[in-house]
C-alpha cells in the first residue's frame, strides 16, 4: 500500500495545521520582533480558524470520495 501513504500525510498536515490557527505558536517570534501583544493578533487568527476550518474539512471529504475502500485481507 506505498501509494496511499501521501493521503495519511495530507490529513496529518490538516489536522496539525487547524489547531495552529487556534494557539498559534507560530506567532511567539513575531510578537518579540514587532513588539505587539498577543490580544492583538488573535482575533485575526481566530477568524482565520472560521474560514479554514470548514474549507478544509470540505476538501479532505471531497478528496476522500475520489478513493476506493479496499478492506483489509485477514491471511
Amino acid at each position: 500500500m506505498p501509494a496511499r501513504r501521501p493521503i495519511w500525510g495530507q490529513v496529518y498536515n490538516a489536522a496539525e495545521a487547524l489547531p495552529n490557527l487556534i494557539n498559534p505558536f507560530w506567532m511567539l517570534p513575531l510578537l518579540g520582533v514587532l513588539g505587539i501583544r498577543a490580544k492583538d493578533v488573535v482575533g485575526f487568527t481566530f477568524t482565520q480558524l472560521l474560514v479554514h476550518a470548514p474549507l478544509v474539512l470540505f476538501m479532505l471529504w471531497a478528496f476522500a470520495a475520489t478513493l476506493s475502500y479496499h478492506p483489509p485481507v485477514m491471511p
